[in-house]
């Protein structure tokens, strides 16, 4: 079938009934998990305001290699809330106490993009034993320049009005070509933002992930979309990253923003699997 002719609500669906749902605790309720695949496990963390769906274009392609988890972070998509303060390490525990539950004592390669990023640093940190490496996707985070994005209001917005003001805010700060804002990308900015209700970003901004990585042992690498807005500059950020994994690896994707897996999902999936092929570096490098 030509996946291209299918609507995103039926692609979306179509990769989800391949995954093998979990649930595990999250505050009153559930963590909602979905994994795809077999092999080495991968945990992919998804950004603020999104869920799983941020890796919509990533999960069949990588489940090919490994066994790819993806849940929906508590507060995101079909997740409960955490039900308390939250906290980095909140989210950590709650992560790691579903994660056990699939995984066992297996470690696994913890992928985070954006605000992912920084939950991920938190569970490394919380579980260190339970990683094998740590993989950063566009983050944020590190204390460097951002340059502030000018968005849209969507209130009150129909029709063809809001369909603009979905593509001005995917190319204020999520895209970098307009030819990329497709109907899947309008879908998922119309649809995530509204069921997040978790405050995850607020973790971030303007150094939350530089406070976490001090306590992280995995190996710390990185890929970068070459236009990502909010986050341009990528030697910068690796050498930021680099104060806390001196060998840290910067893979970068070309033809994409910020959300490199989405834009050049083909780029990405290369780069990733190549990253997390390559043998773990000597200890020496922290």
């Amino acid at each position: 079938m030509d996946t291209t002719q299918l609507s995103p609500d039926a692609l979306i669906a179509g990769i989800e009934r391949k995954s093998r749902r979990h649930e595990s605790p999250c505050g009153t309720g559930v963590m909602v998990w979905r994994e795809w695949g077999r092999g080495p496990p991968m945990l992919l963390l998804h950004g603020a305001h999104g869920a799983w769906t941020h890796f919509v274009r990533n999960v069949e392609v990588l489940s090919a290699h490994r066994r790819v988890i993806a849940p929906d972070m508590p507060g995101y998509g079909d997740s409960d809330i955490l039900g308390g303060p939250e906290t980095g390490e909140a989210y950590a525990e709650t992560l790691a106490t579903g994660l056990r539950e699939l995984v066992g004592a297996e470690p696994v390669d913890v992928v985070g993009f954006s605000t992912g990023a920084v939950v991920a640093g938190y569970l490394c940190a919380h579980a260190p034993a339970m990683v094998r490496r740590l993989v950063v996707i566009d983050a944020g985070g590190l204390d460097t320049p951002m340059p502030p994005p000018v968005l849209m209001s969507l209130r009150g917005l129909e029709g063809e009005a809001l369909r603009a003001g979905l593509k001005a805010n995917l190319l204020a700060i999520m895209l970098h070509s307009p030819d990329s804002v497709d109907e899947l990308a309008l879908h998922l900015q119309a649809t995530n933002p509204r069921r997040a209700r978790g405050k995850a970003h607020e973790l971030v901004l303007p150094d939350g992930l530089c406070k976490i990585l001090p306590r992280v042992t995995a190996q710390i690498d990185a890929i970068w979309g070459v236009h990502d807005r909010p986050h341009p500059d990528l030697p910068l950020h690796q050498s930021v990253l680099r104060r806390f994994d001196a060998g840290c690896e910067m893979r970068a994707v070309p033809d994409a923003g910020h959300w490199s897996m989405f834009e050049n999902a083909a780029g990405f999936n290369a780069a990733l699997l190549d990253l997390l092929d390559q043998p773990l570096r000597a200890s020496s490098s922290r």
